[in-house]
């Protein structure tokens, strides 16, 4: 068993007093293993988002720890966390977050860009992942030519390009019809289990939920129950 990213009684609180404290996260304790394709659902401020925010280090706790590949995230500076994230986490968010001066192919290959990756390689793994995603001969497109699945397939395929060690997706299905969504969700399957890409999702969405292999349900930001299918 691989631990890929962990968190051990971990706090986020807003709010100065104790009348007007929230407390989105606390004291979360949640392993993920290597090759899970595991989803984080619970209702609104149940604190699923903010969890999600700070296992990839978006946010910063109140206090506890977040540890991927055994490494303490919350204790690195904003400079070692920029080379995290480049380095070792994929993204993948509800408003796709693309670079719209950019096509396709540029968007995805932008991460590898700032690794140093060399220039055949990054055009190799482009390639790879634009047809894994199903959007071969869309590579000079940029996002306002593209429709909102083909921007999310966009947004996952430049999640893997970097072969991060976790991707996190944050309501990924939220924009798009339900359709696309299972198709998307349907394709990402797929990574998972034929790659053993691990995936964490922050979701309400039936869809995701049907086929995660792992729920962890939250509630007023406490792991309510974690359930293994």
């Amino acid at each position: 068993m691989t631990i890929v990213i962990e968190t051990k009684d971990l706090c986020r609180y807003f709010g100065d007093s104790e009348e007007t404290m929230v407390k989105a996260a606390d004291h979360v304790n949640i392993e993920i293993e290597k090759g899970e394709f595991t989803a984080i659902i619970g209702p609104s401020g149940s604190g699923k988002t903010t969890v999600l925010h700070l296992m990839g280090g978006l946010d910063n706790p109140t206090s506890g720890e977040v540890e991927l590949s055994g490494k303490n995230i919350a204790k690195m500076s904003g400079g070692e966390l920029c080379d995290l994230r480049r380095d070792h986490i994929g993204f993948i968010f509800q408003s796709y977050n693309l670079i719209p001066v950019l096509s396709a192919e540029e968007n995805i290959e932008y991460i590898m860009l700032l690794q140093g990756v060399k220039t055949s390689e990054r055009k190799k793994r482009v390639k790879e992942m634009l047809a894994l995603v199903g959007l071969s001969g869309l590579e000079n497109r940029r996002p306002g030519k593209l429709s909102g699945g083909q921007q999310q397939r966009v947004a996952i395929a430049r999640a893997m390009a970097s072969r991060p060690d976790i991707i996190l997706a944050d309501e990924p299905t939220a924009n798009l019809d339900s359709k696309t969504g299972i198709a998307l969700l349907d394709v990402m399957k797929e990574l998972n289990e034929a790659h053993d890409m691990t995936f964490v999702f922050s979701t309400h969405d039936e869809k995701i939920m049907s086929r995660a292999s792992r729920l962890i349900h939250m509630r007023d930001g406490k792991v309510e129950l974690d359930e293994r299918k």
